[in-house]
């Protein structure tokens, strides 16, 4: 589930960033400022996924691997 929401969200970036440059090729938007503030929110949310991740990665498994020792009779 996780690995089908990563992917229509990272289709969703390349989406927006594909329309941005089209704009930005005929003139119709100014890209100076909307690429430093998009490169800026990207970083955000690169960083929470990164802590994200973390979390799934670290804290999830110790508990599954404390049910796993367990031998059932």
């Amino acid at each position: 589930m996780l690995k089908k929401i990563a992917s229509y969200l990272l289709m969703v970036f390349v989406l927006f960033f594909t329309v941005m440059a089209l704009l930005a090729v005929w003139d119709v938007i100014d890209i100076e400022n909307v690429i430093a503030k998009t490169l800026t929110s990207l970083f955000i949310i690169f960083v929470a996924a990164l802590v994200v991740l973390f979390i799934f990665a670290v804290i999830i498994p110790e508990r599954n691997n404390k049910n796993q020792g367990q031998v059932n009779p």
